[in-house]
């Protein structure tokens, strides 16, 4: 394991650490905001299962990199870290709004049946109906 040495000052210390060499960014930091912020506003697309398969994609590659960071923090960046969080946290939301996209299309399924949604005409019937004009 690496030693970590401190500066002495009245000031905040900062850390200074003997990792040799420059810091980097971490592996799919990027790959992860993408694809949690992508997991948003995609998931009224495909019923939700394509915001799905990008949040979870993001959160699995966002665990992968966090094991990495946590392993040697001072050898990657804290932006990338911060960037990894932010897609993280999208992720989640795009799950969240997936899961509710996914409840809803199935609900309409049950309500209206499969035909009626493929049909726009036969559709427009009956919510006039359901809404009683």
């Amino acid at each position: 394991m690496e030693e970590v040495f401190y500066q002495s000052s009245s000031e905040p210390q900062e850390v200074i650490s003997s990792y040799p060499g420059p810091q980097v960014e971490l592996p799919n930091a990027k790959a992860v905001m993408i694809l949690g912020i992508v997991s948003i506003p995609v998931c009224c697309c495909f019923y939700g299962v394509l915001s799905l398969i990008c949040a979870i994609v993001a959160l699995v590659l966002a665990n992968s990199a966090t094991r990495l960071y946590i392993a040697t923090p001072e050898k990657y960046l804290e932006s990338s870290y911060s960037n990894l969080k932010t897609g993280k946290i999208c992720a989640y939301i795009g799950i969240a709004l997936s899961i509710l996209a996914v409840i809803l299309f199935i609900s309409l399924i049950v309500m209206f049946g499969f035909a009626t949604l493929s049909d726009p005409q036969l559709l427009q019937e009956h919510l006039l109906e359901l809404v009683g004009q």
